[in-house]
């Protein structure tokens, strides 16, 4: 689904990713982990648009998508979860994900309150929230909801706008422990419907819940791509967070 080649991007004089190579295929759920500063956030804005290549191709299935801006990447089916909340906080929930559902549709015939198309997209938009026992809250401002809550929001938002592949930036970030294990709970879902999903996470323990393959990244560069087991092995990566080879 997604192949990396030879990717560079760099500001001014400084060097943030350092050709990284990278190849993940259709329904993978793949966990990225690195030091602070090693290319993590910068890899994601390169994959979704926001910073454009400074060298190296991408390509989503057979399209070469480096020079394409991230709405054109969106409607190719990939979507991206922000570390800070990306929801419209002063709409109602259900709208956050209304809007994700006739963004998807294109322009509509009517606009009309209650048309069939508008009637539909509140069923369906229901049924999403469901998912996430959001529904109750569904007239409520999404601003009323906590910092989980609107972590999968914003997740669920993403799914209904038709996301193929999901690229989540520490998605569990200012979230309580009990939605974390709500918010692993969905990205399982994800898993389950096939869709192929990136996390950002620092921590390992929490990603190997639903990752079969972890890469590591380290002054921009790949250098540990395998399963949890094999990556918590390896002393390399000790040597990554601590600055010692382990012994």
């Amino acid at each position: 689904m997604l192949k990396v080649n030879d990717l560079h991007f760099a500001v001014k004089d400084l060097s943030i990713l350092n050709g990284i190579d990278l190849e993940i295929s259709n329904g993978e759920t793949v966990g990225i982990i690195g030091p602070n500063g090693s290319g993590k956030t910068t890899l994601f804005n390169c994959l979704s648009g926001f910073n454009i290549a400074t060298k190296g191709s991408l390509y989503l299935g057979e399209c070469n998508i480096t020079q394409m801006s991230p709405s054109a990447r969106a409607l190719l089916g990939m979507g991206r979860v922000f570390q800070n909340f990306g929801i419209f906080r002063e709409m109602t929930v259900i709208e956050n994900v209304i809007i994700a559902i006739e963004a998807r549709q294109g322009p509509l015939l009517t606009f009309l309150p209650w048309s069939k198309q508008n009637v539909i997209n509140s069923h369906k938009a229901l049924e999403i929230l469901s998912e996430v026992k959001l529904e109750r809250a569904a007239k409520s401002k999404a601003s009323s909801l906590s910092g989980g809550q609107m972590r999968l929001l914003e997740i669920v938002r993403t799914l209904a706008f038709g996301a193929e592949l999901f690229l989540l930036d520490e998605p569990t970030a200012g979230v309580s422990p009990k939605m974390k294990e709500d918010v692993a709970r969905l990205i399982q879902k994800l898993k389950d419907l096939g869709k192929t999903v990136i996390v950002i996470e620092h921590d390992i323990n929490f990603i190997q819940k639903f990752c079969s393959r972890i890469v590591v990244l380290d002054s921009g560069r790949v250098v540990l791509d395998g399963t949890p087991a094999l990556v918590r092995a390896n002393p390399l990566l000790k040597e990554i967070y601590f600055g010692t080879e382990a012994t």
